[in-house]
């Protein structure tokens, strides 16, 4: 096991140095030669109108503002390949998921368990998970499935001898804890008819009930900077804990700030038009509590209609381009994964529950529902055909001395700052949303307190005793990959 000190990593005539902080040198094996290859593969709907995820009722997408993509990035020496895919989508289930893995494995060769697979979880996306009152529309599911094969497969075509760095930096500005506590003595209603949650969801500006933000926000921009052996920039990862900013306006489809960080990454590092072309990549980090809304203020800032995208987007790259200039970069690198299934539990609704639910659907014909009461009412219902426990894919990536972890929830930000605080590798970071949908990930104490993201639903599903499950299993495979 190698110190987790590391201060640099030095490849010289095919053998790899580890300095760890108190100048010790370890002698590894060298890995060969790291090529690389990216490309952006397109998945906007070919057809309209089509639902759009991340509402309490459905919202019919009418046409694209922008395009959407799959953005993908292939690794690979002569003894490990593996793919990384960050989708503008909402979210996207484990069987979509599962198929893209078999056809790009089958495409490729590069090993199923080696390709993660992640949605931004932009709230103007296709859906392709049932969620509330938007459901999945077949014909783009399917669609999603082929591209993002065919998209891993023109990068991994596209491969080139590279070489590959890291870094991160703080940028705190953009992230607000969006759970407040009650002040002493207050709780809130949840949709079930209970009123015992000491814990709101987006309390409003200026609210007289609340006190202060729960929990805490992580303000770490990972980077990993994919160049040509000559320099010329072919991709950038990063991985930033906020969900979506939004600000879209009209029914139409949007990669919002992800997107927008994307674009104008190529810009920033002067990508220029040779071939193949940069890909730009924003992945969501753990954000399932995190948005970008300062509820201490008495009032919030006016902004035209995607606005906020480019100013969230611009923030980030300026952050970046602090630490790009010093980012190191190495030929050759280890690379390691290591995927897993873990079994947990459903909290699957009581028959006391399902007639309760029933009785408030039978009162009503509106159609979409409205209010959450019959909203959460729906869900029920459909969660009650649910498993008492479902199977859940988890997997690390190691590149060199970076760790990269996926969750399939939206998780919480102390998750995510835990994880990295334990992580054996002296960088790590975790991508939500990816290789499937499970909802949200509260650990046990948030649970305790209530709120939006505890509530039961096919976004909330998961027992109370999921994260510290997922969270030790993540740190295992983190372990794994390191040895």
């Amino acid at each position: 096991m190698v110190a987790t000190g590391i201060r640099s990593t030095i490849v010289r005539l095919g053998i790899l140095l580890l300095m760890a902080d108190d100048g010790s040198l370890t002698l590894l094996a060298a890995e060969s030669p790291l090529q690389a290859g990216a490309f952006a593969q397109d998945i906007t709907p070919l057809e309209f109108p089509i639902s759009v995820n991340g509402n309490m009722a459905d919202v019919q997408a009418t046409g694209a503002h922008d395009r959407l993509h799959a953005r993908c990035l292939v690794l690979a020496n002569s003894e490990t390949s593996l793919a990384i895919v960050v989708c503008d989508s909402c979210m996207i289930p484990r069987e979509i998921i599962d198929a893209a893995r078999q056809q790009a494995a089958a495409k490729t060769g590069i090993p199923a368990g080696n390709i993660l697979i992640s949605a931004t979880h932009a709230h103007s996306c296709p859906t392709v998970t049932g969620v509330f009152q938007s459901d999945p529309d077949q014909k783009y599911s399917q669609f999603l499935i082929t591209r993002i094969a065919e998209g891993i497969d023109l990068a991994y075509r596209q491969r080139v001898p590279a070489r590959i760095g890291w870094g991160a930096v703080d940028e705190p500005s953009q992230l607000f804890n969006r759970r407040w506590v009650a002040k002493e003595g207050e709780t809130f209603e949840d949709p079930f008819g209970g009123r015992t949650d000491r814990v709101k969801m987006n309390p409003g500006y200026s609210n007289p009930l609340v006190d202060r933000p729960v929990g805490a926000v992580d303000p770490q921009v990972s980077v990993l900077s994919v160049q040509t052996r000559d320099g010329r920039p072919l991709a950038l990862l990063a991985n930033y804990s906020l969900h979506y900013v939004g600000g879209v306006s009209g029914a139409v489809v949007s990669a919002d700030y992800f997107g927008e960080f994307a674009m104008r990454m190529a810009r920033q590092v002067q990508a220029g038009n040779a071939g193949p072309s940069f890909v730009g990549m924003m992945s969501n980090g753990t954000s399932g509590d995190v948005n970008n809304v300062n509820f201490s203020l008495k009032v919030g800032p006016k902004r035209e209609p995607y606005e906020q995208m480019g100013v969230v987007a611009e923030t980030i790259i300026q952050a970046v381009s602090k630490v790009y200039g010093e980012i190191q970069y190495f030929d050759s690198v280890p690379l390691r994964v290591q995927d897993a299934e873990i079994e947990l539990g459903v909290r699957v609704p009581s028959a006391e529950d399902l007639e309760r639910a029933n009785k408030l659907l039978s009162e009503t014909n509106d159609r979409p529902l409205k209010g959450m009461p019959l909203v959460y009412a729906r869900e029920t219902t459909l969660l009650a055909k649910y498993p008492s426990t479902v199977k859940v894919r988890l997997q690390a990536i190691r590149i060199g001395s970076l760790g990269i972890v996926s969750s399939p929830c939206e998780t919480f930000t102390e998750t995510g700052l835990a994880v990295k605080k334990e992580s054996p590798l002296p960088r790590t970071f975790t991508i939500e949303l990816a290789n499937g949908y499970n909802g949200y990930l509260p650990p046990p104490e948030q649970h305790r307190l209530g709120g939006y993201e505890t509530w039961r639903a096919r976004s909330s599903y998961l027992a109370a005793d999921a994260e510290p499950k997922v969270r030790e299993t993540m740190l295992k495979l983190l372990r794994a990959v390191a040895e």
